[in-house]
């Protein structure tokens, strides 16, 4: 009987066990093929809801709605001249040709308030040369604008509007960012307004995307945030909506993005713009140094324990380098306890100072770290800081040239609308180019010239190449390029 009973016990255990393990095993198996069937129909959950965010979320809207308000869309307008030939055989037969042809360009791209007074940022390429600027506010106000001062070797430009109470964004601290962070690209491309694309911050430090004749000053924030044409002088903001780059440039083999995008550091438009409302002009200090980067075989080469930092090849006389202490061999790793890895890098840290400003600099000699003040200078090693109006006078001296205006009979017999003669040449520009007296400057770089007035305008913080075209009293025509 007790074998009976201890058996019957342990059957009724087993079969229990049994049957509840089927149990769970068939919900399970129930359950799992309902969730994985690719014929069900997707949940859906209400973005309005009050279920809190997964703490890895990136929320843009607080950013995008701080920058579009204060981004604004830029549209200009020049006048452009384009000097005909001349051929007798039309003159023969049709009578007399017209000599010049004018004509109406237009561009367009973005701008970024910077002040409530109505002060606002833009590339040094989206306003060169406009003789109308057309600003549009993201509320569809409309402004005519006016160039305050540009940089051409940043690409910075600041213009300004008349009105009162803008929304504008702040500067960020562009020596912060890092690689890898959110930023976002706001601007108007391809005239669609107020467009916001996000993005990671994808390297520091490039170069090599201006223009060379203009002694660039590049070390561009590079981001995949989508930036197309029209996208220039448009604002790159972190997550807190503070400005930390100007939309600039993209790598494109088809004109359009195709995944890199480049900003103006907020660091060197501060300076620049600091200067432009200052002085009329950008105060440019130097170091006085030739260098170049480090890489693994010149480290062996030069027995250089560190890869980092830039490598002091020759000094400029008197320069600022030179008066600190710093020797050729050296390997400047720090400016003002920044670290620098590239002359790039470099570049971008002396940019932000002005001649007369003293900055410590840390190099490595032997092997050892030493900490040098450095007072930089121009790049004719003075520490003195300039005007506007001096460059102007400058660029005009350089040219070695008195300018008077033409005679309404001149113009009518040679069948042009306006133009500037050459008087009285000395040892100059003009004249090392081969330009003889009497010649008639009629644009320069396709921008029509009037008067010596207009030709100083156009002359006013200019650099690099420069094309002068223009006709001589027989009527021949003839354009001369040189390097201001």
């Amino acid at each position: 009987m007790k074998k009976f009973v201890s058996t019957l016990a342990i059957a009724c255990f087993g079969g229990f066990a049994a049957l509840s393990g089927a149990h769970f095993l068939f919900s399970d198996f129930k359950v799992g093929s309902q969730t994985s069937s690719p014929q069900n129909a997707p949940v859906y959950h209400l973005t309005t809801g009050n279920t809190a965010p997964s703490a890895f979320a990136t929320d843009f809207t607080m950013a995008a709605e701080k920058s579009v308000n204060a981004v604004v869309h830029i549209n200009t307008t020049s006048e452009q001249v384009n000097n005909l030939n001349y051929d007798p055989f039309a003159e023969w037969f049709f009578g007399p040709q017209k000599r010049q042809q004018n004509y109406t360009q237009q561009g367009s791209g973005s701008g970024v308030i910077i002040s409530n007074d109505g002060y606002i940022v833009t590339n040094n390429h989206v306003v060169a040369g406009a003789d109308k600027i057309e600003v549009v506010l993201n509320d569809r106000r409309t402004y005519a604008g006016e160039i305050i001062g540009s940089d051409a070797s940043t690409d910075v430009a600041l213009i300004k509007i008349k009105e009162k109470s803008l929304p504008f964004l702040s500067y960020g601290n562009s020596d912060f960012v890092k690689v890898g962070e959110w930023a976002l690209a706001v601007g108007n491309p391809f005239n669609l307004e107020s467009t916001v694309t996000a993005g990671i911050i994808s390297a520091k430090g490039r170069n090599n995307i201006l223009d060379n004749n203009k002694r660039p000053i590049e070390s561009f924030i590079q981001t995949d945030a989508a930036v197309n044409p029209g996208n220039s002088g448009g604002a790159l903001v972190n997550t807190n909506g503070e400005l930390i780059g100007i939309n600039t440039a993209i790598a494109s083999n088809n004109g359009a993005y195709q995944g890199y995008s480049f900003a103006v550091p907020v660091n060197i438009v501060k300076k620049v713009v600091s200067d432009i409302i200052e002085f009329g002009t950008v105060q440019r200090a130097y170091l006085g140094v030739n260098i170049q980067d480090i890489n693994a075989a010149f480290a062996q080469e030069k027995n250089i324990k560190q890869l980092t930092g830039i490598y002091v090849k020759g000094l400029t006389v008197g320069g600022s380098a030179q008066e600190a202490g710093i020797e050729e061999g050296d390997v400047i790793t720090k400016i003002q306890d920044v670290t620098v890895r590239s002359v790039s890098e470099l570049q971008e840290q002396i940019s932000k100072y002005r001649p007369g400003d003293k900055v410590s600099a840390t190099v490595l000699r032997n092997n050892k770290e030493l900490n040098l003040p450095v007072i930089l200078k121009t790049l004719d090693n003075t520490t003195r800081l300039i005007k506007k109006s001096e460059i102007v006078n400058k660029n005009v001296s350089a040219l070695g040239a008195e300018f008077t205006n033409v005679e309404q009979q001149d113009l009518a017999r040679l069948r042009i609308e306006s133009g500037v003669k050459v008087g009285k040449l000395s040892n100059g520009k003009l004249a090392q180019v081969g330009i003889k007296e009497g010649f008639i400057i009629t644009s320069i770089d396709k921008k029509k010239v009037s008067s010596a007035d207009d030709l100083k305008e156009r002359l006013s913080n200019r650099s690099g190449a420069i094309l002068i075209e223009g006709y001589y009293p027989n009527g021949s025509r003839a354009y001369y390029g040189f390097e201001l």
